[in-house]
């Protein structure tokens, strides 16, 4: 199997701009996660959900010379125009349990192009993060304090059960107690141990190497109780 390092710089303009976007909207206790409705026969289990049709449903909306974070027809949109970058989004929810899906189609960029699924997101310097590239890696990663690690691995594995290139993956993210899963197409990849962050935001990233003109767009997003 073969093997690539993670990339752990994050551009300091990154830390600077999303922690002046809108503030997180803390939800009162993590025991009324299960308010939420959902049209799936799973519908009781539907924490929070979007199709991301409606453009005030909480998610940031950020957009300058180097990341787009946006809506864009009825999907949602990471744009990096920017080298050795992570650009991130949140809709502002506080879960502790989740098992959360989303479709992820990679229009632009170049291979070594990661995104993937956020979990138990404090701050921008300490969230989980489910990762797989456009090359057909993958990673648990842990930012801690503002240092991005790889949790339960030394280096980035591939997998064949990742769609390559210009093409949609479906990703799953578990995160239950101490234990973090990442799925793609309905296949494990990795699963870890961690016990760092309890509970936290959600949310949606993509990175650049080398090449700016990473351009991912997430849809049907969906955060379940396992």
């Amino acid at each position: 199997m073969n093997k690539r390092t993670l990339f752990f710089i994050v551009s300091t303009i990154l830390f600077l701009m999303l922690a002046c976007s809108n503030p997180v909207e803390v939800i009162e206790s993590v025991a009324k996660e299960g308010e939420g409705t959902s049209s799936d026969s799973s519908a009781n289990d539907v924490l929070f959900q979007d199709d991301f049709s409606q453009t005030d449903s909480g998610w940031d909306r950020t957009s300058d010379s180097f990341l787009t974070t946006d809506y864009l027809d009825g999907r949602y949109q990471i744009l990096i125009n920017d080298t050795n970058f992570y650009g991130w989004a949140n809709p502002g929810k506080v879960f502790s349990d989740t098992r959360i899906k989303t479709e992820a189609e990679m229009v632009n960029g170049a291979t070594d192009t990661e995104y993937g699924i956020i979990c138990r997101y404090k701050d921008v310097k300490n969230f989980y993060v489910g990762l797989i590239s456009a090359d057909g890696y993958y990673a648990i990663i842990k930012n801690k304090n503002g240092k991005f690690e790889l949790v339960g691995m030394d280096y980035m594995q591939d997998s064949p059960k990742i769609n390559l290139g210009l093409s949609t993956n479906q990703l799953q993210f578990d995160c239950i107690d101490d234990t973090l899963t990442l799925y793609a197409n309905g296949e494990i990849l990795a699963e870890v141990k961690d016990s760092d962050f309890p509970n936290g935001d959600v949310g949606l990233i993509a990175s650049t190497y080398d090449t700016p003109g990473a351009e991912i767009l997430f849809d049907n997003f969906r955060v379940y109780r396992p």
